[in-house]
This record gives structure tokens, sequence and C-alpha cells, in this order.
């Protein structure tokens, strides 16, 4: 008579049973792991980034407006009307230097706002690294001015991003008593 037996596993290979649960505990593992990951990745994006978005208008032509912003003597005399001028500027000190180029370098207000053009396409576009002066050495904002044909003249859109958190209450007075109450007046 013969007898067959069932060996048990050798002790290096896993029942079924262990190798469910080893799985299980492998998966586990990983999205333990994941979810590490994706913490430590969200600890190093901003959830809270400051932006500035407004939309002005403007009558007059949007050639008109787009070289009242970039053009040097036309600037000076905007910034003449504005609160920088009787406020903030050094007495003495120069409205506005601006280069009309593509990576040309500008300086408003005395040297309160600096920076550099990163795109100029004429009456449409304007799109700058900007920063004042006070800010970190390397801290750069970016500003676009984007204008368009509107009834009443022409519509400026602007969009102001990447800036340091809480600046947003004094950039958006900036903008406000500094850019477009004089740029109205100078437009007329």
């Amino acid at each position: 008579m013969s007898l067959k037996t069932k060996s048990a596993a050798p002790a290096s290979e896993p029942t079924r049973r262990q190798a469910i649960a080893g799985v299980a505990i492998a998966f586990g593992g990983l999205a333990l792991v994941s979810t590490n990951a994706e913490a430590q990745a969200n600890d190093e994006i901003s959830h809270t980034a400051e932006s500035i978005h407004q939309e002005v208008v403007f009558k007059a032509r949007r050639k008109r407006v787009y070289d009242a912003l970039i053009d040097e003597k036309q600037f000076s005399q905007v910034v003449q009307l504005s609160d920088a001028m009787k406020m903030r500027m050094a007495p003495g000190a120069r409205p506005a230097q601006i280069s009309p180029e593509v990576g040309g370098t500008f300086a408003m207000f005395g040297g309160i706002i600096v920076g550099r053009h990163i795109e100029l396409v004429p009456g449409e576009r304007i799109v700058q690294a900007w920063r004042p002066a006070y800010w970190t050495p390397g801290v750069y904002s970016m500003v676009k001015f984007e204008l368009s044909d509107n009834s009443a003249g022409t519509k400026l859109v602007l969009d102001h991003k990447a800036f340091p958190e809480g600046d947003a209450k004094s950039l958006l007075d900036g903008w406000n008593k500094n850019y477009w109450e004089p740029l109205a007046k100078y437009l007329g």
C-alpha cells in the first residue's frame, strides 16, 4: 500500500497566505512613501501666491496708451502727475528712464521701480520683469499689460504676479495712484 503525503513547504518558500500578506504590506508601504513624497512636494509649492488683475479703460487709442507706457518722455509726464512724484521721489531724480527695446531696462519714479522688458508687441502687449528697488536683490515679479480696443477707447488688462507675499495691498495702491490715475489725466 502506498500513501502520498503532502509535505510542508520548505522554509524558504512562502505560503500563499504569507505571499498575499507580503504584497499587501508592500503596497501599503508604497502608498505611505507616495503620501510622504506628496506632502514634501506640497511643502515646496505655494498655494497662497498673491496676484493682481485689473482692467482699466482709457479714452485713447491703443497706440497712444502703449506709447505713454513705453516712451521715456511721455511716461516722465505721467510720473509728474503721480502720487510718487509728490511723496516718494527724491528731489531732482529723473522721473523715467526707459529703453524701448526687448531686453532693455527701465527705471521709473526716480528709480523706485526698476526692471527689464521681456516682450514688447507695439499697441498690444508689454511684459516686464518688474520690481521696487527696496525688494531683496534678484527678486522680480512679472507684469503684463494687455491692450485691446474698447467702445470707449482702449481696455488695458494688467496681470501682476510672483511678487512677495504680503505686498498686494501696497502694490495695488501704487498701480492706482501712480499709473492709472495719472495716465488717465495725461491721456485726457
